[in-house]
């Protein structure tokens, strides 16, 4: 007996499409309800890969549609059914064009859309694991190198991996901040255990005790059953606050106890629950000079900075672009010979400043690798030699302009490297498809989204 596959199925409390019963006997369905409200708790089983979104009858004015579920549960494959075929330019149609591989209208014919799901299933099974090896390796080339800086960070952050004391990890954004936590816990006695991360910039100060700590069933409406915390899932592993200089005073007044406890209680419930794991935090903003601005507090910073290491700015480690360049450029190329950097682009990759640090640098290859012709990469292809050398512009250019420019640059970099498929893109960046987008509008980019599916596969072509 084959065994059966999970998949997700968004829609209304109220649905009833006849199609659901054919899907049972092929697939394991797990149900999410549109009728409630958003959690960050919400999960798919790690061997889930496709969903199945009903739309009910929605007016088509004043009524929330389904971005944030999808967003939250983060498939990467979704079938829409719709009541009718959508019309052009209205909030359905651009939903199901945005988030869905493919779309049916009722009645549902049950061989088509039972294919279309095994393709998609397929499919997923095959890009998602090369896509996390490929993202974990690239994060892993941060911490490499022979210069002194970097060798003496790798060196103390071995040391502190032997111990189970929390470890604060500082640094200027893209330095590598997330690799120095995995790095830590892979090393560590609780490698074999959950590695939990909170982005402490998308965690909401209204949510922060029900997504923490978790709630009781009843706990507050919609509460349908209980769900434990992040810091529950933890449990025997290790817990990363990733950008904890984002926190809210009042979400930092929320972690306290537990910091200086060692328990929580679940939103709703009066039991408290021993929770054991290693913490690491980072942040790209001295925690000390926020204390004394008033941004954060000092009893937390104590509980949370035993241990610190600082990461260092990539234009402190220069001797290492080189190679980190080669290999990077080897990594991008799986199965085909790599391109090389020219005497004039390694000169110009040496003399830049880097303000947005590796993760500039790795997009800046990206943008190199793609834009050249030849299997030689030359200074022009990096976008860098209009920028002059290393002094001169920092003394012209604001930081906040090098930003921007990297940013704009990993934009571009993504969407050629994605062959214009926006959810790849964003994939690609470790963001949400609402958040590509809200960037693609900040830098005036919206030029180079359009006709981002130039062929669209199985997908249907709205009137």
């Amino acid at each position: 007996m084959v065994e059966k596959r999970p998949l997700v199925w968004l829609s209304a409390a109220d649905s009833k499409t006849c199609v659901r019963k054919e899907l049972e006997t092929n697939w394991n369905l797990i149900d999410f309800n549109l009728d409630e409200p958003v959690s960050l708790l919400a999960t798919v089983p790690d061997e889930a890969r496709v969903g199945v979104l009903e739309l009910p009858t929605f007016p088509e004015k004043d009524t929330p549609l389904p971005e944030c579920w999808l967003e939250t549960l983060g498939l990467r494959y979704w079938v829409a059914i719709a009541p009718q075929r959508p019309v052009r330019g209205t909030h359905i149609a651009r939903l199901i064009t945005l988030y869905c591989s493919d779309f049916h209208t009722l009645p549902v014919d049950f061989q088509r859309i039972n294919t279309v799901l095994g393709h998609l299933w397929g499919m997923a099974t095959i890009l998602e694991p090369i896509n996390n090896l490929a993202h974990d390796r690239y994060q892993w080339l941060a911490l490499q190198g022979d210069s002194q800086p970097i060798q003496q960070a790798r060196s103390l952050l071995r040391r502190l991996s032997a111990t189970l004391e929390p470890v604060l990890i500082t640094g200027e954004s893209g330095t590598g901040k997330d690799a120095a936590a995995r790095f830590i816990h892979s090393h560590s006695t609780r490698a074999t255990g959950p590695l939990v991360t909170i982005n402490c910039a998308a965690l909401p100060a209204t949510l922060t005790q029900s997504e923490l700590f978790g709630y009781e069933k009843g706990a507050f409406t919609n509460a349908l059953s209980s769900r434990p915390g992040r810091l529950e899932q933890a449990n025997g592993g290790t817990l990363v606050f990733s950008g904890i200089n984002e926190l809210k005073l009042e979400q930092q007044s929320a972690i306290l106890r537990f910091l200086q406890e060692g328990y929580i209680e679940r939103v709703g419930g009066n039991t408290q629950i021993p929770i054991n794991c290693r913490i690491i935090t980072t942040t790209s903003q001295s925690l000390p000079d926020l204390i004394a601005l008033g941004r954060f507090r000092s009893d937390a910073y104590y509980r949370l900075g035993s241990l610190e290491v600082t990461l260092p700015e990539l234009k402190n480690r220069r001797e290492d672009i080189p190679t980190l360049a080669r290999a990077l450029l080897a990594m991008s190329s799986p199965g085909t010979k790599p391109k090389r950097l020219s005497n004039e682009a390694i000169h110009s990759l040496v003399n830049h400043s880097w303000p947005g640090n590796f993760r500039e640098f790795q997009n800046c290859l990206q943008q190199g690798s793609l834009l050249s012709n030849a299997l030689v990469i030359e200074a022009s292809d990096l976008g860098l030699a209009s920028l002059g050398s290393g002094s001169k512009v920092s003394s012209n250019i604001s930081l906040k302009e090098f930003r921007a420019r990297a940013d704009r640059q990993a934009l571009l970099c993504s969407l050629r490297l994605a062959n214009y498929n926006m959810s790849e893109a964003a994939r690609i960046l470790n963001i949400s498809r609402v958040s590509l987008y809200r960037l693609f509008n900040k830098y005036k980019l919206g030029s180079h989204s359009q006709n981002l599916r130039p062929n669209p596969v199985r997908k249907g072509d709205l009137p």
